[in-house]
């Protein structure tokens, strides 16, 4: 008879590696149960779609990706997106981790989703809004002139997100200093030269970052620039999704993230706080509301709602 090819005497190891790999399922499968339940529970199907989250995921990578190669390439390795390309999703998982850049790529994903929905039920052009046409028309030169680098972003950004790309000079300055801040942890420093590349990879992209020109400092700029005549942009029709997330963020002290996710079906009383906030009044939130969820119900008595009451609102939900 031939013998067994292992013992209980002499297969603790093996015994210690599959208790090590079922505690590992196991916590896969308990992880799994929130997240299911959470997707299941909500009505804001628009937030977690799976295109939505496809596109997280993709930009998240693509993050991953180019710090990776610009550290191979400050090794001077030969082939550092073939590196780049095996590497990086350890590094997306580390991103993925990090909250504010998370929300960040959500909320982008959703911009463009809901661009894409309004010039197909709507006819409003994603990327050259009528606001945007009459920007660049104007007779003030520094305002055509920020309004045609803004139409030159705007396609950029179409086509970078359809792509599943997210350009590390297209990060607001504090998510790329917290992207090279997880991209050196994960690195960490038990290799010296490895630390040492990184941080020269670092500072070339450092020295290459110009937030002012990426498309959300143009927005920015531009919208401020408008002064009072902003609240034309919070007409969603006539200022497109761009400058309506931009000037609904600055007119109620939103992040710009957040005021984009406000956008979605669920999020409806955040949205018409923050349009009050803005200071429209009840009839002009109802429209931006309807303009984007046909469907939607809003609740009687907005007019009753000053602006700094709503912000006050705004400002307690959000701490």
């Amino acid at each position: 008879m031939a013998e067994p090819a292992f013992s209980l005497a002499d297969d603790t190891a093996l015994i210690a590696l599959f208790a090590e790999r079922l505690a590992l399922s196991d916590k896969a499968l308990d992880d799994a149960r929130p997240i299911l339940r959470h997707l299941l529970g909500t009505d804001d199907h628009e937030l977690f779609s799976d295109r939505i989250v496809a596109a997280v995921g993709a930009q998240l990578r693509d993050i991953a990706f180019q710090l990776v190669v610009a550290v191979e390439t400050a090794a001077g390795n030969p082939e550092p997106r073939g590196v780049a390309e095996d590497a990086c999703d350890s590094l997306a998982l580390a991103f993925a981790d990090h909250s504010v850049l998370l929300g960040h790529a959500h909320a982008l994903a959703l911009e463009v989703a809901l661009a894409e929905r309004l010039a197909a039920r709507l006819g409003l052009e994603p990327v050259l809004s009528p606001l945007l046409q009459e920007l660049i028309a104007t007779d003030d030169a520094a305002t055509s002139a920020g309004a045609m680098n803004l139409l030159a972003a705007q396609a950029r950004f179409g086509q970078t997100q359809r792509r599943g790309e997210l350009p590390l000079g297209e990060l607001p300055g504090d998510l790329l200093h917290a992207a090279l801040i997880v991209m050196r942890t994960w690195i960490g420093t038990g290799d010296l030269a490895r630390d040492a590349h990184a941080a020269e990879a670092e500072r070339a992209i450092r020295a290459g970052y110009d937030e002012a020109s990426s498309r959300l400092g143009l927005l920015q700029r531009l919208v401020a620039g408008m002064g009072g005549g902003a609240i034309g942009a919070l007409d969603l029709t006539h200022g497109g999704i761009a400058l309506f997330a931009t000037a609904l963020a600055l007119g109620s002290g939103h992040e710009r993230d957040r005021a984009v996710l406000s956008l979605s079906e669920g999020q409806l009383p955040r949205l018409a706080l923050a349009l009050l906030a803005c200071g429209l009044k009840a009839a002009a939130v109802e429209a931006q509301v309807l303009a984007l969820h046909p469907d939607a119900a809003l609740p009687l008595g907005l007019d009753g709602l000053r602006p700094d009451r709503s912000a006050a609102l705004l400002a307690g939900a959000d701490r």
